[in-house]
């Protein structure tokens, strides 16, 4: 083979010349870098849009997380031990708990759940008949269809996780996610940091640790009210079957429902309040008075005594812009996004305000090196 055949350099690698691709007017290079660069940016905002989804799952996660975390901080009060340990024991815990509630209760909510749907459904038709007779134009038909829109929004999440038992496995990766975090949460901060720019690496900080902060006791104030309506809603259910004799029909069904939507503000409440309400008239028009009386005593005492001491420690976030975050996050992704809109705007709103904190730094920073640089300036032209 001649020299001239031969296409390699002096270093060994192949010598094809100038790429075809170069751009050689430095304008253009520049135009087109910019290019890349919004395309990019679009490219990212739609595959946020794409796993949407997915992302929704590790936030559920993240939750869950601080709901350990701060658990475990709560524990390390009384016991100064190490957290592995208080995390363990708090695992342990809620273990325990569902195993408690699965063995003594488990028979008695399966046998009541498989008849709720059939005595809701009753009490909604008989409910339809009487605003018919009113004058009111409402189809069965059309209340059952958003019903059913609604609960389907967790197959809606979970699609791509796996048919009928979508649910469950969604639960499962939010558990088994959120585990992970509260076990080792100093790892993922220092990997998402790692991405970011030097300078911006201790705002980030910062950042996080006062949304850790605000998430902790905003699930804090949650978990006691899910608590207290959950427990207040029971006894009160079973007393008027003490003193009637008149047993409420799925009183540890309705006091479970009541605890768990408790977690999801304003919506959560009615939507407990209606299937109270329901189930009482199935048993008579006293019952269906009594657990309306039930519903707004429960709601008057958690509104006005609770949330209030609550709220003065944690995130305060206006009625109206929670109610449509939550109406934005359901109509979106379902039962899940409903429960998770309130944490999700609780974050953005800390985010938003530590960021305008900073700016505003910024501002009074470059006005007071405006002012030291225009005081030598005016002494001179004196």
């Amino acid at each position: 083979m001649s020299e001239a055949d031969n296409t390699t350099g002096n270093d060994g690698s192949d010598d094809l010349g100038a790429s075809p691709a170069r751009i050689s007017t430095p304008e253009l290079r520049r135009e087109a870098a910019r290019a890349f660069v919004w395309v990019a940016v679009v490219g990212m905002a739609v595959l946020a849009v794409h796993i949407s989804q997915s992302l929704l799952v590790i936030f559920g996660a993240m939750v869950l997380a601080t709901m350990i975390d701060g658990g475990s901080r709560l524990l390390g009060r009384a016991l100064p031990i190490a957290r592995v340990w208080r995390l363990s024991i708090v695992l342990l815990g809620v273990v325990g708990f569902v195993v408690w509630l699965g063995y003594f209760a488990g028979s008695q909510i399966s046998q009541q759940a498989a008849q709720f749907p059939e005595i809701v459904s009753g009490q909604l038709a008989t409910t339809i008949d009487w605003l018919r007779e009113k004058g009111f134009a409402i189809s069965q038909e059309n209340v059952q269809s958003m019903i059913n829109q609604l609960a389907s929004g967790v197959g809606t999440v979970t699609r791509a996780i796996g048919g009928v038992f979508g649910g469950l496995a969604t639960l499962l990766l939010i558990a088994i996610i959120g585990i992970y975090l509260a076990v080792e949460p100093r790892l993922y901060e220092r990997g998402v940091a790692w991405m970011l720019p030097r300078g911006r690496r201790t705002e980030f900080y910062t950042t996080v640790t006062q949304m850790g902060h605000t998430m902790r006791r905003l699930m804090a104030g949650r978990l006691v009210g899910m608590v207290f309506e959950g427990i207040f809603t029971y006894f009160m259910l079973v007393g008027y079957g003490v003193v009637t004799g008149d047993v409420i029909p799925m009183a540890v069904l309705l006091a479970i429902l009541t605890g768990l939507l408790a977690f999801v503000p304003n919506i959560g409440a009615l939507i407990s309040g209606v299937l109270m309400v329901l189930v009482g008239f199935s048993g008579g028009m006293e019952m269906g008075i009594y657990t309306i009386f039930v519903y707004f005593l429960v709601q008057n005492i958690d509104g006005y005594i609770v949330i209030p001491m609550i709220a003065r420690k944690t995130v305060d976030l206006a009625p109206a812009l929670v109610l449509g975050m939550q109406l934005t996050m359901g109509i979106l992704f379902g039962i899940l996004g409903l429960f998770l809109a309130d944490p999700l705007l609780a974050m953005i709103k800390v985010a938003l305000e530590h960021r305008a904190k900073s700016k505003d730094a910024e501002d009074a920073a470059e006005l007071t090196a405006d002012s030291a640089k225009a005081g030598p300036l005016e002494k001179t032209a004196a």
